[in-house]
């Protein structure tokens, strides 16, 4: 692939430092960050070949990777963005029990963290400059997904271990170099509308981690001189030819799908985009900074990725499904009676079984019973103790998918809501603070965009957005009102109250 950097005016950019980025780190990024993602939603795919596989149920799921070979009869080869099994010798398929208990878990994070939603607050002292800036970042995050782009947010930091998110321009933007009617105050509705209208086409772009390839600062790895994606981006379109002959050889249409190889470079001037490795389009960035926002699902000291939810819990996901695909061997092997038959004659051509009389002259003949499933105390209790140790990495006990097993105390209670939830609204809360920042970050480019581009003046303090979280957990209303009236009583300043009421 032929760079040409020229536009980005810095000496200092390597090539061949984005071009090693490309060939060689773009594809140890879908190794490593492919595996997180399977293990998280687990995909079904078909057994290729009747007869290849003994599973009665005709498919496989990604998490068997992580089976041994003496249960699946196949040994893994490949990587998880392509699976491979090739069949061991001697060796046949056994019953096979997946159970993802880690996307339940990253789920019931993501509903703890997102699932009401948060508000945007505007700190501008205005108070109808703030309602404006206030339906301005509404109209963003509308624009993309409205909540649904909060919790693809923590999805993907979640799984792998951090996002990043880049805010571009409206494409009529850049068309246009100043707005048809400048923002001039609250009574000039039509500039408003206009205003709105403009910040609901800026796009959020959230990249998955196996795309992503930042060029960091060597003295600061907290730092981004540039950002480069590397992707594999389909056609709506099939490759040209191909008859009937063709389409038997080659299989069908959609196997024939047109793909290009995308290579994007954001820089804090300028951004360059080659498609199949030749430059298909370039420009000038006028907000003067590289345009993406990383947030850390979990800060990692001294690493530009965060911490995984996904990646501590891949071990003990494995050895959770091994022994429950143990237990359903035993379980199918004893499910029912067998017998053992000895010096009996017809004993081929009718079979034994219970009220059924035989009778032989051999004085050594007998029949054996055996089979039935007797239980196994101590496999049970190492599969509770598995998931008791998941409950521990994770944060996430059963408790939080409403399974109540035991007696735990007055639920009605919020003390003892609180302590049953302790792990995971502690860790909800370190998750608050770096996505809200995350959040903060996204809508502060945004609005610099609409001030850069002459649609909506703000100053760098009227930028300054406050993201509310409310509760995760069940609240009483008239609880809370009361606490707030008692709070009026005691001289609390009231927009203080209605703020933490969600008003």
């Amino acid at each position: 692939m032929g760079l040409d950097l020229r536009i980005f005016g810095d000496g200092e950019l390597n090539e061949i430092f984005i071009e090693w980025l490309v060939d060689h780190q773009a594809g140890e990024n879908i190794r490593r960050y492919g595996r997180l993602w399977e293990y998280y939603s687990n995909p079904t795919t078909e057994t290729a070949v009747e007869g290849e596989c003994d599973s009665a149920r005709g498919y496989r799921q990604a998490q068997e990777m992580g089976l041994p070979a003496r249960i699946t009869g196949a040994i893994p080869c490949g990587n998880f963005e392509q699976v491979g099994l090739r069949r061991a010798p001697q060796i046949q398929r056994k019953e096979v029990v997946i159970e993802n208990a880690i996307a339940w878990r990253i789920n019931a994070m993501v509903d703890f963290l997102f699932g009401k939603g948060v508000r945007l607050v505007s700190p501008s002292p205005e108070p109808s400059k703030r309602r404006t800036l206030e339906r301005i970042l509404t109209a963003v995050i509308s624009g993309n997904g409205g909540v649904g782009f909060f919790q693809e947010l923590a999805v993907l930091g979640s799984v792998y271990g951090f996002v990043d998110c880049i805010i571009r321009p409206g494409e009529e933007w850049v068309m246009q170099s100043r707005p048809l009617i400048a923002y001039q105050g609250e009574e000039n509705a039509e500039a408003i509308e206009a205003a709105v209208q403009k910040a609901s086409q800026i796009a959020l772009e959230l990249i998955e981690a196996p795309r992503a390839l930042p060029v960091l600062d060597e003295n600061d790895y907290r730092r981004m001189r540039y950002f480069v994606q590397h992707f594999r981006q389909a056609k709506n379109a099939v490759a040209p030819g191909g008859g009937w002959l063709s389409r038997l050889v080659g299989g069908a249409a959609g196997d024939r799908r047109q793909a290009a190889v995308i290579t994007e470079i954001l820089g804090p001037t300028a951004w360059q985009r080659y498609e199949d490795g030749e430059l298909s389009a370039e420009g000038e960035n006028l907000l003067g900074a590289v345009p993406v926002v990383h947030i850390q699902n979990l800060a990692q000291p001294y690493r530009y990725e965060g911490l995984s939810d996904v990646e501590p819990l891949i071990g003990l996901q494995d050895e959770l499904n091994t022994r429950l695909s143990d237990r359903a061997s035993r379980i199918t092997f004893q499910s029912f009676k067998m017998y053992l038959v000895k010096g009996l004659d017809g004993a081929y051509d009718r079979p034994v079984a219970p009220g059924r009389m035989w009778c032989t002259d051999n004085a050594e003949a007998k029949i054996e019973a055996f089979g039935g499933d007797d239980g196994s105390p101590s496999e049970e209790q190492h599969i509770e103790q598995i998931r008791e140790a998941m409950d521990k990495i994770s944060g996430v006990t059963p408790v939080v998918a409403g399974l109540l097993k035991n007696k735990i105390g007055n639920l009605t209670s919020g003390v003892a809501l609180k302590m049953t939830y302790m792990g995971m609204l502690a860790k909800t809360l370190r998750k608050q603070r770096s996505y809200g920042e995350g959040i903060r970050a996204i809508l502060r480019t945004a609005l610099e965009l609409l001030d850069r581009y002459g649609i909506f003046p703000t100053t760098p303090e009227e930028r300054q957005v406050e993201v509310v979280f409310p509760s995760p957990l069940p609240e009483d209303t008239a609880e809370r009102l009361q606490e707030a009236k008692a709070k009026l009583e005691l001289g609390v300043a009231p927009e203080t109250v209605l703020t933490e009421l969600g008003y």
